[in-house]
């Protein structure tokens, strides 16, 4: 099975940014609710995107389907970094913890005293 999304979608146009990159806008038509899901869990991730004015060939398919990623993401600070993971342990299990700050909080006291500890 494939992990690919497609859609058919009409390129409206681009957008240049401070940091040279492009902002891309694309229209599509009606999306069922599974199409709409699979974009709703792709928000705020890189992900690769291909464009080709005709359907994909089952070959093209299986070359995107091994493009792999290993982007860092180098513009959000170490700290942000943690919390962001943090913040994603918390949504798969809060422990409890209804309130994300009490379990952010809890986590980085438990980590802040593992340094400590390490302190002569």
């Amino acid at each position: 099975m494939s992990d690919i999304l497609t859609l058919g979608v009409i390129f409206e146009g681009s957008r240049d940014l401070k940091d040279r990159s492009k902002k891309l806008t694309f229209c599509t038509n009606e999306i069922n609710p599974q199409q709409a899901a699979s974009l709703q869990v792709l928000v705020q991730q890189f992900c690769y995107i291909a464009i080709k004015r005709e359907d994909f060939k089952s070959e093209e398919i299986e070359i995107l389907n091994a493009a792999k990623t290993d982007f860092d993401d180098q513009t959000k600070s170490p700290s942000t970094r943690m919390r962001n993971v943090l913040y994603l342990l918390w949504k798969q299990d809060n422990n409890g913890y209804g309130d994300f700050q009490l379990y952010y909080n809890y986590h980085m006291n438990i980590f802040i005293e593992h340094l400590k500890g390490k302190i002569l």
